[in-house]
């Protein structure tokens, strides 16, 4: 992989005609360091928000050993690039014979379940006293943008029935929940956790593990979200009331929170129309993301000739470079007005579910992942 010192750097060089990814390792490494001192117990890093190896590689490198796993692929990812980690198939729903694959030739020892029937499947497929299961609860807070609740998750009702077959088959069973995704405000944590208390009281046992699950979010321009801190603070205040085990572990899935912040996108602009700047990355590449609700733009930079841009502002619209005409970015942006063909435009802060979602459509595609070596560089939030 390329390394550069900074972007300014990069376009002396190289004044790339596809998009180029900028990896920051070192806001990866402070960011991530920041959520380890923060939560209250053990984090996975939620591989599928982004999988590239050498984003994986650097979270590892900054003290994740757990991850979140939803696929085979993703476990044997994580096992090739980071030597020592743990693997946790955590979807309840896998495609056939992968549980088995996942514990005889990798070593996973955690797998979820939400029904009785899958259930079932999995205790077909792995040695369940060599396994840990949880049980997925159904919660979900309204101030979570995305309901993860819908499609999986046992009721609160149904959990104790489940943990007890989890038992009975051999297995050590566990506890866990998703409030959502880009949650934005801790109460959610809060009230899943208070939910989560009355489960476990009803257990004629006591549980291990609890995994609180991600939702964990970033703010972007125009969307701030509360800090890091205060989602630590609610988690923290609301296990307290948790009966667990004597030696009993928290659990949380960050993606986004870990994901976004040591990422950009090096894009250039095409063709300028007045208003409206057409350039060489879109929704179906990068920006895929932007056609849902939540965030409609990253913090961005322009540069011309290697250096910024700057000067006095208007507003633009931003079109991809595919043929379909819904290829087109939310809302308007500030940019310097004199900017032109053969400019080029910093996206920073995009590395959750951005590289993952891209797409060959029209044959447009980009594979050019490079480091950055100077954290400063990055686009501001």
């Amino acid at each position: 992989m390329n390394s550069f010192s900074s972007v300014r750097d990069l376009l002396h060089n190289w004044q790339p005609e596809m998009p180029v990814y900028c990896v920051y390792p070192h806001v990866y490494n402070d960011s991530t360091q920041y959520f380890l001192r923060g939560f209250p117990g053990r984090i996975l890093y939620a591989v599928k928000s982004n999988d590239e190896p050498a984003v994986v590689r650097v979270i590892h490198q900054a003290g994740v050993t757990d991850f979140d796993c939803a696929s085979l692929s993703e476990i044997a990812l994580v096992t090739k690039h980071c030597p020592g980690a743990t693997c946790y198939f955590m979807i309840p729903v896998r495609p056939r014979g992968t549980a088995r694959i996942a514990q005889e030739q990798y070593g996973v020892r955690h797998f979820v379940v939400d029904h009785h029937k899958g259930l079932e499947l999995l205790a077909s497929e792995i040695d369940m006293t060599r396994a840990v299961v949880f049980a997925r609860m159904a919660v979900h807070h309204r101030s979570a943008i995305y309901d993860l609740s819908s499609k999986f998750g046992a009721a609160p009702e149904e959990i104790p029935g489940l943990i007890q077959a989890i038992t009975a088959l051999g297995a050590e069973p566990a506890l866990s929940f998703n409030v959502g995704s880009s949650v934005r405000s801790p109460d959610a944590y809060s009230y899943a956790l208070s939910v989560a208390a009355k489960v476990l009281a009803e257990l004629p046992m006591r549980l291990r593990l609890v995994d609180v699950g991600g939702g964990y979010p970033q703010s972007y321009p125009g969307f701030e979200m509360p800090p890091l801190d205060a989602y630590f603070a609610a988690i923290r205040e609301g296990i307290r009331d948790l009966p667990l085990a004597e030696g009993g572990e928290i659990l949380g899935e960050p993606g986004r929170a870990l994901a976004a912040p040591g990422l950009s996108a090096l894009v250039e602009v095409l063709l300028r129309k007045d208003d409206r700047l057409y350039i060489n990355d879109g929704l179906y590449g990068i920006f895929w993301e932007l056609r849902f609700e939540g965030h409609q733009r990253y913090p961005m930079r322009a540069y011309r000739n290697g250096q910024p841009l700057n000067g006095e502002e208007r507003s633009f619209r931003l079109l991809g470079p595919t043929c379909d005409s819904t290829d087109c970015l939310p809302g308007a942006v500030d940019l310097p007005a004199d900017i032109d063909t053969g400019d080029y435009l910093e996206f920073g802060h995009i590395g959750a579910y951005s590289l993952g979602g891209r797409t060959r459509f029209n044959g447009l595609y980009s594979d050019k992942i490079v480091l950055i070596n100077d954290c400063s560089e990055m686009p501001p939030a």
